[in-house]
């Protein structure tokens, strides 16, 4: 049975009357997020991965099986209509409170540097928290769009969602992973404020969330250490502000045009974490200012192309495929801040991915799969075949217009 047989009564955009029906510039901006991570993750990589394994290209080889990977889960996701994953929605809530809890107990969570992120396989790990927050997008979604009236005109229909969110949360800390907790509750907020909610409600849980950061700051030493020394890294620069410190020296020796790649100084044991968190600052030193806003531009145009894909999504009145869209735009750009903010010294030092480009199995894979995501989105938004009830034949595409956006 052939590939088109098996998937004939959910099209999808790869597989149409008229061939591939993508949305192009969305593709080639994240082909070329991932095309420039494989080449930082191999130069900034190198001397670790020698130390380590006794191979240069290690980590490059394993970045370049997770980008397949990745690609093959984007396909994957590209062919799933996004009215199964509205109905399927509260069976990934549960599964994302299940991992989050097996990841926390012992034998079954992998510690590295002191939290418990990872179940651990033989060759590869997972990392829970985040197939969690996309799995939490999918079901706000969902709830946004079946409560719409009393998320916009009560209280109650506002508190809801904190009724799962807050737990989960909790899941997150204990591992602990506070930057993806910050992730996810700031898309939350953003969906939810763009699921209508009104500006006093909007107001107060910003005020709320405000307070609770600075208690989870003030409640763990280290945290509130970070807080301290990213403000004057050069006061600690080799200890606590050591990560920080040489990550600006990074910056430094980029000056505007780089020290050409594969040339970075810093990444030779002098920053922690040079392939993953801070691989920004390898790419700063290497390809200058000037290659590190364009990668900056880059990230922009892929997160409002996002946006507007949500936009789109909305006009064609699919409420569900808009709020998603959103949802996982706002954790792109929250954690593109994040960790932008940190290698450059504008936010305390967290441990959290840059999207497409940072080392990291699960963080890439999911990356990938959100972009099928938003692929569907945008193809079904356009070809108006969004609806759940509507029964799909290859005829429908035979004779498609040819829309441009």
């Amino acid at each position: 049975m052939s590939l088109r047989n098996i998937i004939k009564p959910y099209p999808s955009p790869i597989i149409t009357g008229r061939g591939v029906d993508l949305d192009f510039p969305m593709l080639a901006g994240c082909l070329t997020l991932l095309g420039l991570g494989l080449v930082m993750i191999a130069s900034a990589s190198t001397e670790v991965a020698a130390l380590q394994s006794g191979s240069a290209l290690y980590y490059m080889i394993r970045h370049l099986i997770y980008i397949v990977l990745g690609l093959g889960a984007c396909i994957v996701t590209m062919m799933i209509p996004i009215a199964t994953w509205q109905r399927l929605g509260w069976l990934m809530l549960i599964g994302a409170f299940g991992l989050l809890v097996m990841v926390i107990i012992p034998g079954i969570g992998r510690e590295v540097n002191g939290s418990m992120r990872w179940i651990g396989f033989s060759f590869f790990n997972v990392q829970p928290s985040e197939i969690a927050k996309v799995f939490v997008v999918i079901y706000l979604a969902g709830y946004l769009v079946r409560r719409q009236k009393e998320v916009r005109e009560s209280w109650m229909g506002f508190f809801k969602p904190f009724i799962v969110l807050l737990p989960m949360a909790g899941l997150l800390l204990m591992e602990p992973d506070f930057g993806a907790t910050v992730v996810m509750m700031g898309a939350a907020a953003a969906m939810l404020f763009l699921g209508g909610v009104g500006l006093a409600r909007f107001s107060l849980m910003v005020l709320l969330a405000v307070a609770a950061v600075v208690l989870l700051i003030q409640m763990q030493p280290y945290r509130m250490a970070r807080l301290t020394n990213f403000a004057d890294p050069w006061a600690d620069q080799f200890g606590a502000g050591y990560q920080l410190s040489q990550a600006l020296i990074a910056f430094g020796r980029g000056e505007w045009l780089g020290v050409g790649l594969g040339n970075s100084v810093q990444k030779q044991f002098y920053l922690p974490e040079a392939h993953t968190d801070f691989v920004f600052s390898v790419l700063a030193e290497e390809l200058g200012a000037v290659g590190s806003l364009c990668t900056v531009a880059l990230f922009a145009f892929v997160c409002i192309r996002g946006m507007y894909i949500g936009l789109w999504a909305e006009k064609a009145k699919q409420f569900f495929a808009a709020y998603v869209a959103y949802g996982l735009s706002f954790l792109w750009i929250g954690q593109f801040l994040i960790n932008i903010g940190v290698n450059v010294g504008l936010l305390p030092t967290k441990g959290l991915t840059l999207p497409f480009l940072s080392y990291g199995g699960s963080s890439l894979v999911i990356c990938c799969a959100c972009l099928g995501l938003l692929l569907r989105i945008e193809w079904e938004s356009r070809t108006h075949l969004g609806s759940e009830e509507m029964e799909f034949s290859e005829s429908d595409f035979a004779e498609e217009p040819n829309h441009g956006r």
